[in-house]
């Protein structure tokens, strides 16, 4: 019985589809919502805050939903590992926001899938084959339309969702290679404890070594002080809170639903929230090349992943 549903799941192509636009409709409006705060809260009071309202929530479903799965993930140095590079991803790709377009961001960060189909090839031994290089090829040279690194203009934030990519594709090889057995519900949970250390841990570091005047008025939402939490500010931090639970448990549930080859197509759907939310909140209206540069990174994710 316990096959033929799990059979069942993986083949509910509508749920998986359903389940994977939701998750990015969440993801893409909380790191709008971050973006959008990012002149109030600082990144540690949002890394601080947010987990702590979300790991009671993820621990209380485990609990009552899962009750024979351990807290204490199978392999615990692999998961920790995981859940470092992960939250070190969050780190660069949030102190990114507040200096580039969040079209350009989310862009350079889709490149994700390149550096899988890459780090699977050389870490797992995967066959790249011809179509997995055109893909990287297409790829890059979407995020050199999109960062244009000759331009007089070129911004060095651009690079940080470059990084942020990089860390996903070795925390999702992780993933498949050594946290396979692991419950998504305990890897989330660890995620969310981890960005919480790193939160305190940047709050201590401000507290105890505070930055120059000028390093505080350049990277205030790096080493600026927190602000006060009244019921708006404890409304947008729930909400960050409920988009990151949102999108990590329906992200699980697609990918439990369908084949990864056509789910993460719809992935993709990320990069279309991002341009509607980057048009509503901050009037943001992509260049020609912008808008050619991701539609090259589509292409290419979209290859890399159906390869």
């Amino acid at each position: 019985m316990s096959q033929a549903s799990s059979h069942a799941r993986s083949d509910n192509i509508s749920l998986a589809i359903s389940a994977i636009v939701m998750a990015v409709f969440a993801l893409s409006l909380g790191d709008a919502l971050i973006k959008y705060l990012s002149a109030d809260f600082t990144l540690a009071q949002i890394f601080v805050l947010r987990s702590a309202l979300a790991i009671p929530v993820l621990v209380a479903v485990l609990m009552i939903r899962y009750r024979d799965v351990s807290l204490r993930p199978v392999s615990v140095g692999w998961t920790t590992a995981r859940s470092l590079m992960l939250g070190v991803m969050w780190l660069a790709y949030y102190s990114a926001l507040p200096h580039v377009e969040f079209s350009i961001a989310a862009a350079a960060f889709y490149t994700l899938p390149l550096f899988i189909t890459l780090f699977a090839g050389l870490f797992l031994g995967e066959k790249v084959g011809v179509q997995g290089w055109v893909a990287v090829c297409l790829g890059f040279g979407g995020v050199l339309l999109i960062l244009n690194p000759q331009a007089d203009d070129f911004n060095v934030y651009g690079l940080l969702p470059l990084l942020s990519a990089v860390l996903y594709a070795f925390a999702m090889i992780l993933t498949r290679s050594k946290c396979k057995g692991e419950s998504p519900l305990v890897l989330a949970i660890s995620m969310n404890v981890v960005m919480l250390g790193l939160g305190v841990a940047l709050t201590a570091l401000v507290w105890f070594w505070p930055p120059s005047a000028q390093a505080v008025d350049t990277y205030q939402f790096l080493f600026g002080p927190w602000v006060p939490m009244g019921a708006e500010q404890w409304l947008a931090m729930a909400l960050l809170a409920a988009a990151i639970i949102t999108g990590g448990v329906a992200t699980a549930i697609a990918y439990q639903a369908g084949a990864p080859s056509i789910v993460a197509t719809y992935d993709f759907a990320y990069l279309a929230f991002v341009a509607f939310w980057g048009i509503l909140f901050f009037a943001e209206i992509p260049e020609t090349t912008t808008i050619i540069g991701m539609v090259l990174i589509v292409t290419a994710g979209i290859l890399a992943v159906r390869r």
